[in-house]
């Protein structure tokens, strides 16, 4: 008689990306403070000790939430770097896309939310934040002025963190209450402020093409 054979699992970098994509959604909808392993675990479709399994708390989960996040981010702003035949404004605008898309889905109370529960967690999201900034604002100056469509006289690093002191400011929740602006709204903005002052003669015209009012 034929062995009956056990039916096929999930292997375990497929269960964490699973838990994660279902975690981002739970955090970003609900919160922290709504935040339970029992209601993740359920949304699932799995047992909580197998949640347990890949992650030890709560807190674990969010933290490798906001990791994914900040590293897809690096990873399409790579990606869109790399696409030799774009120009850099047009390359600008594929970014401003990607970010407003992958920010439209955080609403300002549920900043708050994370700021007032869980201050640990929301400063490792300030520093996530700021780590992405001036990383892929860095880069991205760099292409734009070695496109000829930013001015060579402005320093990369220094513009970088200029501009991810001046995102962390108005990325605050008090701030963004304040301002009646989403986190998506707040970024688009912000390019269009920032980029206008940077660029050349030539590199204006054509973001005035890309960015129409």
């Amino acid at each position: 008689m034929e062995a009956q054979k056990n039916p096929p699992t999930e292997k375990k970098p497929a269960v964490r990306d699973r838990i994660l994509l279902q975690a981002k959604h739970h955090l970003f909808t609900l919160g922290y403070s709504a935040f339970t392993m029992d209601k993740l675990a359920s949304e699932l479709g799995m047992s909580k000790k197998t949640l347990y399994v890949h992650f030890p708390h709560k807190d674990a989960i969010i933290i490798s939430t906001i990791d994914k996040f900040a590293a897809g981010v690096r990873t399409e702003s790579d990606e869109i770097l790399l696409q030799l035949q774009v120009s850099f404004i047009e390359k600008l605008r594929g970014l401003a896309l990607t970010m407003i898309e992958r920010l439209g889905h955080i609403r300002p109370e549920i900043l708050r939310d994370i700021q007032r529960s869980a201050p640990h967690i929301y400063q490792y999201i300030d520093e996530a934040r700021s780590a992405s900034i001036s990383y892929t604002f860095g880069r991205f100056i760099e292409e734009g002025q070695i496109g000829g469509a930013v001015r060579n006289d402005m320093n990369p690093s220094f513009a970088g963190q200029f501009y991810m002191h001046a995102m962390q400011g108005m990325m605050n929740p008090v701030t963004l209450e304040r301002l009646k602006l989403t986190p998506a709204q707040t970024f688009d903005q912000a390019v269009r402020i920032f980029y206008t002052g940077l660029l050349t003669p030539r590199g204006q015209k054509e973001y005035e093409k890309n960015f129409p009012h």
